[in-house]
């Protein structure tokens, strides 16, 4: 069953398809099991589809919205519920470092819009010892991109760096037809679980970054070529990786091996 779209033209610009399909929406809430100690993070709410679970649970909900003309329909539905916040904001530029209090993490939650999700993710990456998972509805590609594995064509850099942080599991897909108007791509739910204790605690972040960043900035070229100037051959020798190989090829711990010997 599908619920009814209202008179709100979805608009483009803000990368809007709302979900719609009823038995979708319970399936994701039932992902997120939200619980009434929780406190609960929405990006993108849209016209509430998701929203109408998450409230009734008397968790703390704080909800971040872009498009204004959303907000009113928002504040009507949801302002009965004592632990509901709307914030009119863009969620790349949010800082969701404030919200958390006396140490509790968040749950981070949404329908994110196709042109914002692989930045908004990395930002939320950087957050991540505030977070205790995110469930998000995504282009499937992307997911394949986040749960990809070392010699899959969508192994890159958004997976490496989300896997360095999270556990992520790929959890179903939803058809375009779930949504109002139904895009042009697949879509999948991923849920991304930060991890409370790092296997690689000696490992410099940023450099990792940069390292990756290199490594598949042409992905047709071998790593002796994309990390000319960043390490030599001799030394990835030394490390048991191929210099001739491709990046694809290569498992996270041989990025955080290579970072290593950066900074050793």
């Amino acid at each position: 069953m599908s619920k009814q779209p209202s008179s709100h033209r979805p608009r483009k610009r803000f990368g809007q398809n709302f979900l719609t399909d009823e038995g979708v929406i319970d399936r994701i809430a039932g992902a997120i099991n939200p619980q009434p100690d929780d406190h609960i993070v929405e990006i993108g709410p849209g016209q509430g589809a998701l929203t109408e679970t998450l409230a009734p649970t008397g968790c703390r909900l704080d909800v971040v919205e872009l498009d204004r003309d959303l907000v009113a329909g928002l504040l009507a539905a949801f302002s009965i519920y004592p632990g509901f916040k709307l914030h009119s904001a863009d969620a790349l530029k949010f800082d969701f470092s404030a919200l958390p209090v006396d140490g509790e993490k968040l749950r981070v939650v949404g329908n994110l819009p196709y042109n914002i999700s692989t930045p908004l993710i990395f930002k939320l990456l950087e957050n991540a010892p505030l977070i205790e998972d995110m469930h998000f509805m995504l282009q499937l590609e992307v997911v394949q991109r986040l749960a990809a594995e070392p010699g899959s064509k969508h192994w890159g850099r958004l997976g490496i760096m989300a896997q360095y942080h999270c556990h992520i599991d790929h959890l179903f897909d939803v058809p375009p037809e779930s949504f109002f108007p139904p895009p042009k791509v697949q879509s999948a739910i991923v849920r991304l679980a930060p991890r409370t204790t790092s296997p690689w605690p000696d490992c410099d972040e940023g450099q990792l970054r940069k390292v990756v960043q290199a490594a598949f900035a042409q992905r047709r070229k071998t790593l002796r070529n994309n990390l000319k100037g960043i390490i030599d051959s001799n030394a990835l020798v030394a490390l048991g990786i191929d210099p001739g190989a491709r990046s694809e090829t290569l498992e996270l711990s041989h990025f955080i091996a290579i970072t290593g010997a950066l900074n050793a």
